[in-house]
């Protein structure tokens, strides 16, 4: 089946492969264009909750969904890797799908916003606005223990193209040593590889997905669009406390915090929970315990990702970063009228957040970590 959609600069075609799933093209994305030209054009998912707004019970049949298609007689310990920012939440939603079942995964993802702790290793996601990465090492030690055990090895990120940034971060893996996994699932909502990504790994690489596919790119003589200088690493004005981790610094068990219970909403109202950035793990878990309670849920975040209006992005906010990095950040797809609420979910400051955003969306701060 093939699949054409002419965006400012160019032509996507896919050619899409036999069903995998019972997941079709567009119950998984939309199409837009990016503004990037090392790739010009995005694929916006309708089930990660980053640019367009879902209920969180779709992501989490998603999250399902692509973790039951990871093979269940993974030699364990397992590590699960999210890719930020895009993937943060869909791989602790694979790594907590996989714990039902057995008690041996732990959970890390990248950042490009590192903590006062120990940097395991750095490497490069080459076609990103952002290309820089890193990942932290455990801090508990039981948690050292599972990383240094470790015989499998997922790998999680929203979608894959050519595998070269998950190469990059095993290549980066084996440098420090840690080169024992037995098996690696390289594990997307979307493979638009033909296997590739798991094959440039070797004999021990298989791939789990719920769509898979090729594209091809045809540029016209459009001019790229320009893209704000949003490829930053580091801390900015904000300093995380370690003790408040989510998954950066590695994870077994996922708790919904004490304040949930504190945000008095009823079944009937229409709710939009919105994270920040790279801080979207816990806020999903606040919508999906109100969407469970009978309120009408959505789920969204910011982004550092600069996309151009038209297609699937339709609303966009411009607004300056809460981790005090000095980078341009957005939200896509917000229609606050849509709302009787909407709760604006940070692990920083609430004075780092951009408050004509907070004044636009009428939006409650939700501070995690006040």
């Amino acid at each position: 089946m093939a699949l054409s959609v002419k965006l400012q600069t160019g032509t996507l075609t896919l050619s899409l492969a036999p069903p995998v799933s019972d997941y079709q093209a567009d119950d998984l994305f939309g199409f837009a264009q990016r503004r990037n030209p090392k790739r010009a054009f995005l694929f916006v998912s309708k089930v990660l909750g980053r640019h367009i707004p879902v209920a969180p019970s779709q992501m989490r049949a998603a999250m399902n969904a692509l973790a039951a298609r990871i093979p269940l007689d993974l030699p364990g310990p397992v590590v699960v890797i999210g890719m930020a920012e895009t993937a943060v939440a869909l791989g602790a939603g694979i790594q907590q799908a996989l714990s039902r079942t057995r008690n041996d995964t732990l959970y890390l993802c990248t950042t490009r916003h590192p903590l006062p702790a120990p940097i395991f290793l750095e490497f490069r996601e080459e076609h990103s606005h952002a290309t820089q990465q890193v990942l932290h090492y455990p801090q508990a030690v039981s948690h050292q223990e599972l990383l240094k055990m470790g015989r499998s090895l997922v790998l999680v990120d929203d979608e894959a193209s050519t595998g070269k940034t998950f190469a990059n971060l095993v290549t980066a893996l084996q440098e420090k040593g840690k080169d024992s996994f037995e098996r690696i699932i390289v594990t997307t909502l979307t493979d638009w590889s033909a296997g590739q990504a798991a094959a440039q790994l070797g004999a021990r690489a298989s791939q789990a997905s719920l769509l898979e596919g090729q594209w091809h790119w045809e540029a016209n003589h459009s001019p790229p669009p320009e893209m704000p200088a949003v490829d930053v690493v580091g801390t900015g004005s904000w300093q995380a406390n370690c003790a408040y981790d989510w998954g950066r610094l590695g994870v077994q068990t996922h708790t919904l915090p004490e304040l949930a219970a504190q945000l008095d909403v009823q079944a009937h109202e229409r709710i939009l929970v919105l994270g920040t950035g790279e801080f979207v793990w816990l806020p999903f878990l606040l919508a999906e315990s109100l969407e469970q309670i009978g309120a009408q849920v959505h789920f969204s975040a910011t982004t550092r990702s600069p996309i151009a209006l038209g297609h699937s992005i339709q609303r966009s906010y411009a607004l300056h970063d809460n981790y005090g990095q000095g980078i341009a950040n957005f939200l896509y797809n917000v229609d606050p009228s849509a709302y009787d609420r909407i709760f604006l979910c940070t692990e920083t400051p609430p004075a780092l957040l951009d408050t004509s955003l907070v004044a636009s969306l009428q939006a409650k701060v939700v501070e995690f970590y006040p």
